[in-house]
């Protein structure tokens, strides 16, 4: 159960799309899917959090990059602001 309190100001529309964390200038790259996005963020699903830094860039097939900032890491979730 996930018992976080609700502190968004712009609703997050739940999606499953497969998407790319790439850091490290573009070298290293960790497949993930984005479960729910708003304008301002995303919650992204990964095998593991522990190789991902705290600034990234989200690739998605046929769209610019995203830069992100990670607000908030679980086991196998970041919460992230897009900058």
């Amino acid at each position: 159960m996930d018992v976080r309190l609700e502190k968004r100001l712009i609703p997050r529309r739940n999606t499953a799309i497969a998407a790319a964390i790439v850091f490290d200038g573009g070298r290293q790259k960790v497949n993930c899917i984005i479960r729910n996005m708003s304008e301002n963020g995303a919650k992204l699903e990964v095998a593991s959090v522990t190789r991902i830094p705290r600034v990234f860039d989200l690739v998605v097939p046929k769209v610019p990059a995203q830069p992100c900032f990670v607000i908030w890491r679980s086991m196998k979730e970041l919460g992230v602001q897009f900058t």
